[in-house]
């Protein structure tokens, strides 16, 4: 049990040799083999991959030892598994492949070309994952620590800096913190991109004694895993960021909410939280302080609704996940009309980095108005799908083509989706669009919580509205008219555009009716539901014309056109 920052410091000096070989400046013959095991890698069996490995290690008597990681990115290519020292990066791997790893790399040291990352364009193997263009590209902030520690030690967090941050903020006035936060220019990560500091300075000039810290893990986007690869890489952060969020605000309670349906995620944050509870980072008064803060989670049943505060909040204390007019808002009335600060889960494990490097480091990169690194899960018709973290304002052609490396061959770039079912689309021409919230926004998308996704020339861009506006009308709470009833309708006149017996007079109802919605819908759910819609009636209107005009899908794909 740690009783105080000087425990905590001590600590991680004695932890630090875990990590050593684990720099990228270390050498050495092999000593450690992380294996990814975030959900896409274990659909892919990486649990085989770790029993088989362990296997044909202590069968060879090697001193090597094997644990688990998060998410490495490449998801299209796992399981995945880093050999340390070295960061020798393996793709599609199985049991008999590590077997064969074990053999010719960690005993004979002799590199396994066919499970090396091989560059799409050229063919070449590149074998350290810091020399892959995919990881180069990037950087790496609240996604540094995965492929480094594994997420069930609490252990390697605190030898990777962990929890120093808590520590180093216990020694100022709360106020110092939400300044800090302040000047770093953290903007809410999961859409609206509400200034963080703003957020907390205004909970923590609320008279109330008792307060609440929730992390929103509710995660619904179509294709997004962002928050959900943080919690199973690092679940520590996200706790930390909590700890720091209740100090800085004067909460003593925090409620991470995140859906059922991410069971792993789920683990990993029941051993995180245990596991702080046991050293003394989560309780009472923490690290010898005055402070005291526990964190429970709450399992949401996956409504996408409940992604938007007010309906979260309602969900937490037992009721129908529905939206609520603001204000109040919940910093000043929240859970059980105390005041409450929502972040999601980015926004929170973000606010470590930002107390440890200091805020002119996180406002240093990013561009004016957008600061720091966004993570984006990119999907769809490219070449590389998978976890990316990048500076703010990087340009949509970076992204697509510099990580990704476009579309597959033969295929052209028709579109690319922001912001998942809320957003919208962008079309080919705006590639060189830097990726933050006000240049989006001035297109007629939103950042969102970071879902990617890239369409190709074989998508009809009047079916993929439809799709995600049928999505966000089964998504709906129904409390309010405009979004319950309006995204029916336009469901409706949708389905008639692709059905083929729609009329022009139909096109303009359904853009005028798209516009009401966004405009007179109670919360962010139905107000951004339009989106995909009206953005590709302002980019894509031609297909939308020859649907109605000429009786048409020119993508092929809407059936009831073919003839």
């Amino acid at each position: 049990m740690l009783q105080s920052t000087r425990d905590l410091a001590e600590l991680r000096q004695r932890l630090l040799p875990r990590l050593s070989f684990r720099t990228p400046a270390a050498a050495g013959p092999p000593a450690a083999v992380l294996v990814c095991t975030s959900m896409g890698c274990l659909a892919a069996k990486s649990e085989a991959v770790i029993a088989a490995l362990k296997e044909e290690v202590a069968a060879l008597g090697l001193d090597v030892t094997v644990h688990e990681t998060g998410c490495l990115g490449l998801c299209k290519f796992g399981p995945a598994a880093l050999v340390y020292p070295g960061q020798v990066l393996y793709l599609g791997l199985d049991p008999d492949a590590v077997r064969k790893i074990a053999r010719e790399h960690l005993r004979d040291g002799r590199l396994v070309a066919e499970h090396l990352f091989r560059d799409p364009e050229t063919g070449a193997a590149i074998a350290q994952l810091p020399n892959i263009p995919f990881f180069r590209r990037q950087l790496r902030a609240v996604l540094a620590q995965v492929g480094v520690i594994d997420p069930g030690s609490l252990e390697d967090y605190i030898a990777a800096g962990g929890y120093a941050a808590f520590a180093t903020v216990l020694g100022w006035q709360p106020e110092a913190v939400v300044a800090a936060v302040s000047r770093a220019g953290l903007r809410g990560r999961g859409g609206a991109g509400f200034p963080t500091g703003r957020k907390w300075a205004a909970a923590a000039a609320q008279p109330a004694k008792r307060k609440y810290i929730v992390c929103n893990a509710d995660e619904g986007d179509p294709g997004a895993f962002m928050d959900r690869s943080i919690i199973e890489g690092t679940p520590h952060a996200v706790l930390e960021g909590m700890l720091i969020a209740g100090y800085a605000v004067g909460a003593q309670e925090g409620i991470v909410y995140v859906r059922a349906e991410y069971p792993l995620a789920v683990k990993r944050l029941e051993t995180a939280i245990r596991q702080a509870r046991r050293a003394g980072l989560l309780g009472k008064n923490l690290l010898g302080s005055d402070f005291s803060f526990d964190v429970e989670i709450c399992h949401g049943a996956g409504a996408f609704v409940c992604g938007e505060e007010t309906a979260l909040l309602a969900s937490v204390m037992g009721r129908r996940g529905e939206s609520r007019p603001r204000p109040p808002y919940p910093v000043e009335e929240g859970l059980w009309g105390e005041p409450t600060v929502l972040n999601n889960v980015e926004t929170l494990a973000n606010v470590p980095l930002i107390i440890r490097k200091g805020p002119e480091w996180f406002a240093g990169i990013g561009t004016e108005k957008s600061k720091g690194t966004k993570i984006f899960s990119l999907a769809g018709s490219i070449n590389i799908t998978g976890l990316i973290e990048v500076p703010m304002g990087v340009s949509l052609r970076e992204i697509v083509f510099g990580l990704g490396y476009g579309p597959p061959a033969g295929r052209e770039l028709k579109a690319v989706q922001t912001g998942g079912p809320s957003g919208g689309f962008l079309p080919a021409r705006h590639l060189d669009t830097p990726v933050d919230y006000e240049s989006l926004k001035e297109l007629g998308t939103i950042m969102g919580s970071g879902g990617m996704i890239v369409l190709d020339e074989a998508s009809c861009m009047v079916d993929v509205a439809r799709f995600y506006t049928a999505f966000g009308q089964d998504e709906s709470c129904g409390r309010c008219t405009p979004c319950r009833v309006g995204t029916k309708r336009m469901v409706e006149l949708l389905d008639r555009i692709t059905g083929g017996t729609a009329t022009v007079a139909d096109l303009e109802l359904l853009e005028k009716l798209a516009e009401d919605v966004k405009d007179a819908s109670l919360c962010g759910l139905g107000q951004t539901v339009p989106n995909p819609v009206l953005s590709s009636l302002r980019f894509f209107r031609d297909e939308y014309l020859a649907h109605v005009k000429e009786r048409r899908c020119p993508a092929g794909r809407c059936r009831k056109l073919l003839h």
